[in-house]
């Protein structure tokens, strides 16, 4: 009987797994609801207050980049090569040999940098130019190659575009997000939990899947009474704390953390 129950869990499991890959969010048993755009005023005002409302903020966001990523690829023509560059660099710190890496450089370098030196309508410093030229030139391609250029990229999209997102509809859209994050209380009716995937010393770690998105998570539940047995309560938060601090920005080898809520028996952490 066990193996049945099991087998059954297994296949409720992939099942789960297959529906997120071809289930669109708008078809998912929830939906967010976004809302209505006059909330803009009321939101800015509760960033700005948190000194939330700066580039380095809003760009280091998923949402915000991409937000702001669409703004400039099809509202603004001088920042769209701009974006493409930072983009095509970012691919290139996530390939993971110097073989690949090699290729990948020589490319971006053809197309963002020697195209624009001979056109004469390089924006960028002789000195990010020489750094990068003087690496390709000793095959030193290592994953910060291009740093240079993504620092005078973010400085010359911090001014006038950032200004100009801050006053566009792509804005008002990223504040009617950060209202739905506020307003976000999760329960367990928000997911739909499937089989168990791993064990620890405070509890275990479920598969589930989110009712609005459609997507897989992994839920690792704390047991409360486990945690207080064996005196884990630090233990239990410094992990809360270290999985958002990593959860921010990109982290290709680490389980980041989407949510986190808790019920009167267990603290759950949703994983990527």
């Amino acid at each position: 009987m066990a193996d049945l129950e099991a087998v059954l869990a297994d296949v409720s499991y992939l099942m789960a797994m297959e529906k997120s890959k071809s289930t669109p969010a708008a078809r998912a048993s929830k939906k967010i609801i976004l809302p209505e755009p006059s909330i803009r005023s009321v939101m800015q005002k509760y960033l700005e207050d948190r000194g939330e409302v700066t580039f380095d903020k809003i760009f280091s966001q998923k949402i915000g980049f991409l937000l702001f990523r669409d703004f400039c690829l099809n509202q603004v023509e001088e920042a769209k090569p701009l974006v493409e560059f930072y983009e095509e660099i970012k691919k290139y710190e996530k390939l993971d040999s110097d073989e690949d890496r090699a290729v990948k450089s020589r490319q971006i370098f053809d197309m963002y940098i020697m195209k624009e030196l001979l056109s004469c309508s390089h924006p960028f410093s002789k000195t990010a130019t020489e750094y990068v030229q003087t690496r390709l030139s000793k095959k030193q391609v290592l994953p910060d190659l291009f740093q240079p250029y993504i620092e005078e990229i973010c400085q010359c999209l911090r001014g006038s575009v950032f200004q100009k997102f801050i006053e566009s509809d792509k804005f008002t859209r990223f504040c009617q997000w950060k209202n739905v994050e506020l307003n976000i209380h999760l329960t367990m009716n928000d997911f739909s939990v499937h089989r168990i995937i791993g064990r620890g010393g405070f509890g275990e770690v479920y598969g589930c899947r989110k009712a609005d998105t459609g997507k897989m998570y992994a839920m690792k539940c704390l047991d409360k009474k486990r945690i207080k047995m064996k005196q884990g309560e630090t233990l239990a938060l410094n992990e809360r704390i270290m999985l958002s601090l990593v959860s921010t920005g990109d982290c290709p080898f680490i389980v980041c953390m989407s949510y986190a809520f808790q019920t009167p028996d267990k603290l759950s952490f949703i994983l990527d």
